[in-house]
């Protein structure tokens, strides 16, 4: 792993979800899960998110926060924590990104970027 590099590996998954959606409300609700491991040789703890979510008319919702729902995981080596939570769209397709601020159990800060990823309703996307 070279320096410039995240110790910490984060996988998505996305839903869309039916029942809470009002598409004649331009209301289009999506969960996602995420999944962050430790990839690192040291313990970690995540403090704060930052997210960015774009929907397809470039509206742009900016989310910080403690933690991620409600929780500010410690992960030691090897170790993963997976949590669900929801993005509200103004549209049937969009994206997400962002980071995590992680802490070492010496002190040191750093960003666990999250690449980005696609919100949109299945078969919208061709």
């Amino acid at each position: 792993m070279n320096k410039h590099s995240s110790p910490i590996k984060i996988d998505v998954e996305t839903r869309y979800i039916e029942s809470q959606s009002a598409p004649e409300q331009d209301r289009f609700v999506f969960s996602y899960t995420i999944t962050i491991t430790n990839k690192g040789e040291e313990a970690a703890q995540l403090l704060n998110r930052h997210w960015l979510i774009t929907d397809s008319n470039s509206h742009v919702q900016e989310v910080r926060g403690e933690g991620v729902v409600g929780e500010q995981p410690h992960l030691q080596p090897g170790e993963s924590y997976r949590y669900t939570s929801g993005a509200v769209l103004q549209t049937p397709v969009g994206s997400m990104h962002g980071s995590y601020e992680m802490i070492y159990d010496d002190g040191i800060r750093f960003d666990a970027p999250i690449a980005p990823f696609s919100l949109a309703i299945p078969r919208t996307l061709h």
